[in-house]
């Protein structure tokens, strides 16, 4: 990745957050039990970031839900960017997907149940399988945050552990 200081301007994702762009950027995100998730599609220059705080959208949405509370959750945060890039003529072959986060940043009880950041990660694999991508790197879960910035003119991610 072109270090952070290139002249690449850059783009903080915030929490709940999608973005995709047509210019090269960094795009940069902090993730606990978040999910990030990065998409980039080198034959049009075209790449995407998703920054998903919960696994699952409400079987029972809203009366008036809206696409940007959607995209706070990790399943509809990928549909929706699966359907801007069938839109765009994209094949999910061609889109090069990355996956980071999901971490336990905050003490658990061991016998508990799964997760947050346990769960958003299960979802975010299972609907990117569902949806046809195949993720080409991955760092999830552990115990520590991530901080991402994601070079969309190279594809290149780079990641910190925070401690």
């Amino acid at each position: 990745m072109a270090k952070p200081d290139s002249g690449l301007p850059k783009v903080y994702v915030q929490p709940g957050e999608s973005r995709m762009v047509r210019k090269p950027v960094v795009l940069r995100t902090l993730l606990g039990s978040c999910v990030g998730i990065t998409f980039w599609v080198p034959r049009l220059g075209l790449a995407a970031i998703c920054h998903a705080m919960l696994p699952r959208y409400p079987a029972k949405p809203p009366p008036k839900p809206s696409r940007s509370a959607g995209r706070r959750y990790v399943d509809f945060a990928i549909r929706d960017l699966a359907r801007q890039f069938d839109r765009l003529g994209v094949s999910r072959s061609e889109v090069q997907v990355k996956l980071f986060g999901g971490g336990d940043v905050l003490p658990v009880d061991e016998a508990s149940r799964p997760t947050v950041g346990q769960l958003n990660c299960e979802s975010a694999l299972e609907t990117l399988r569902e949806e046809g991508f195949d993720v080409i790197a991955s760092s999830l879960g552990g115990t520590s945050g991530l901080k991402i910035q994601f070079n969309t003119e190279t594809g290149d991610v780079l990641l910190q552990r925070l401690d």
